[in-house]
């Protein structure tokens, strides 16, 4: 997909104590960007880099991130979708560590701490993982049911930060969504996110199977670190590529046999992934829908 417009990226804040580069691809939706910035700010054990992407921004978002000397931005006149924003937003990184966030979160109270133990823990850039999304209505067993608000008016703010840290969940396989974080140096292995899946349906199933690829075999979903999703409010006003499809012509085999078999997604951590062992059956399967 080729877009008539250019990027424009703009580099202005210094913090040369950040610990993560937090990259935020936005379309006109300002008030849920305002509150996903500030829980950052508010929450957060450590300083960060905050990149946001601007696509359009025709609802007073580049005037506002303008304002926000804190922010390193970039920007399309145009909605380039989430591929090119990422990609876009690695050459403004100041830090080390990608780490890619929905505009439609609030994180709470030290979810970057518990990032930060985990890749200490880890001791080298071989990982890729994913903080814990707490949903009104879950869309996985890899996230946490329970409703604070399904949009600004009734976020019971309040309420979430009484009690998240009590909601039961273990440290699960298969990180893939956002928040995700990656070490810079792996994200560039693979090169980023694949533009051919823009605006960006399965683009995150995409970029783990490009990492598995690679080798990575520590895909990690970190339980104590959590974020607040109010669900997919850019996603539900966009034009859906044909994502299913192209991810099935692109590796021969479904999105849900990556997740099952290969990431074993959601299901409670025990150590680094084996090596995929694919029913025979759901490899007929995938060669019929591939062919088809």
């Amino acid at each position: 997909m080729s877009y008539d417009f250019p990027i424009q990226r703009v580099k202005r804040a210094e913090n040369p104590s950040a610990k993560f580069s937090i990259v935020i691809p936005t379309w006109n939706n300002l008030e849920y960007l305002k509150l996903c910035i500030g829980s950052i700010r508010k929450n957060s054990a450590f300083n960060h880099q905050l990149i946001v992407h601007i696509n359009e921004g025709k609802d007073g978002t580049l005037e506002w991130v303008k304002e926000q000397t804190d922010i390193d931005y970039s920007y399309s006149e145009q909605n380039v979708g989430v591929c090119y924003a990422l990609n876009s937003c690695r050459e403004l990184l100041s830090t080390d560590y990608l780490l890619y966030m929905n505009d439609d979160m609030y994180v709470c109270l030290d979810w970057d701490k518990y990032l930060a133990e985990e890749i200490a823990a880890i001791g080298h850039n071989n990982f890729f993982i994913s903080a814990t999304s707490i949903e009104p209505q879950s869309q996985s067993n890899c996230m946490i049911e329970k409703n604070y608000g399904t949009d600004i008016q009734t976020f019971q703010e309040e309420k979430l930060l009484k009690e998240f840290a009590s909601l039961p969940k273990s440290d699960w396989q298969g990180a893939t969504w956002p928040p995700n974080i990656v070490h810079k140096s792996i994200w560039d292995k693979v090169g980023g996110y694949s533009n051919e899946f823009s605006p960006g349906m399965y683009s995150d199933p995409d970029f783990s199977m490009k990492l598995w690829q690679a080798g990575i075999r520590l895909f990690k979903g970190v339980s104590k670190s959590r974020v607040y999703h109010f669900g997919s409010k850019s996603v539900k006003r966009i034009t859906k590529n044909p994502g299913y499809n192209k991810f099935i012509s692109k590796w021969g085999m479904t999105n849900s046999t990556l997740s099952k078999y290969y990431l074993r997604r959601g299901e409670k951590f025990d150590g680094p992934l084996k090596e995929a062992s694919v029913p025979f059956g759901v490899k007929v399967k995938n060669w019929v829908k591939k062919m088809g």
